[in-house]
């Protein structure tokens, strides 16, 4: 499976891209970096950084720095810290960005791949949306568009009707759900029921004692967030979720319908059905035990 992953790094896209290097049918090709959990110059800083400790050679091509119209852009770093990595701080400058943008390597990727490329987008969608316009054929050189966000069935976690992803460029990810590429949407429907714990954390440090002792050091900042802020002990599997759901499908139902992303008010960036546009399938249950136990398992085995 040949794979993208197009992220925030953040926290929860640190456990995703770890995943992804233990995962045996995944070739992972690059990362394409946006704003989102952090600043886009932060997220290239953390991607690089994850690869290296992982010990994987692929290029991060840096994105878009703002939301479609924006003049400016403010993560929250209540939920993953001023850096992107929790009470992490010092993060080392590894290497250099690829020198395409984001939206030319994705869609460079996809032709080079036709068909057979998968990409998993785990932050904003403003990079899809670019690559979208720079080249009308992309979604059709995609075999699959994996999207986490969103929440069509339940709240959200940013504001009552709106998911974080989502929410950060509505505009982008309307367009993108528009376009009529095949799209899996893993959003807080089936996310938010991954709950992973201090305990979680402490089994992988032990078993991988350099990325899972990592992993549990930046999880530790989300975690209390997760406690003090939504009175939940364990943090979701949000973005792992959905690269679990690009290897392994058949750990969810999905239902069939179209989308369009609310554009103002109090339901902006609320993903909600609409008949008139492309179906994408979107995730409505998922196994959630075994999803757990399929990261703590791959991810363990990361020596």
């Amino acid at each position: 499976m040949k794979l993208i992953i197009d992220t925030d790094p953040g926290i929860d896209d640190a456990l995703a891209i770890a995943y992804a290097a233990a995962a045996p049918e995944i070739e992972l090709l690059g990362l394409s970096t946006v704003f989102g959990n952090t600043q886009v110059h932060q997220s290239s800083r953390n991607a690089r950084y994850v690869l290296h400790l992982l010990g994987l050679d692929v290029p991060v091509a840096e994105g878009a720095a703002l939301p479609r119209g924006a003049s400016d852009y403010h993560p929250s770093v209540a939920v993953h810290g001023a850096e992107g990595f929790g009470h992490v701080t010092e993060i080392p400058q590894i290497g250099q960005n690829h020198p395409e943008s984001a939206a030319e390597f994705l869609v460079r990727m996809a032709r080079e791949h036709a068909g057979e490329l998968i990409v998993c987008a785990i932050g904003p969608l403003t990079n899809i949306a670019d690559a979208m316009r720079l080249d009308p054929g992309f979604a059709g050189n995609l075999n699959r568009l994996v999207i986490m966000g969103g929440s069509v069935f339940n709240g959200g976690n940013v504001t009552a009707a709106a998911e974080a992803n989502i929410y950060h460029d509505p505009v982008a990810a309307d367009e993108v759900l528009a376009a009529g590429a095949e799209v899996t949407l893993v959003g807080l429907d089936v996310t938010l029921g991954t709950l992973y714990d201090a305990g979680d954390f402490d089994l992988l440090s032990g078993a991988a004692p350099k990325v899972g002792g990592f992993l549990r050091e930046i999880s530790q900042f989300y975690l209390e967030f997760y406690r003090n802020s939504v009175g939940i002990e364990g943090c979701g599997l949000h973005d792992s979720t959905a690269v679990i759901a690009c290897t392994h499908p058949q750990l969810f139902d999905t239902v069939q319908t179209g989308l369009h992303v609310a554009q103002d008010g109090d339901e902006i960036g609320a993903t909600r059905m609409d008949s008139s546009r492309p179906d994408v399938a979107v995730c409505r249950t998922v196994a959630a035990r075994e999803v757990i136990d399929l990261f703590t398992q791959r991810v363990a085995s990361l020596h």
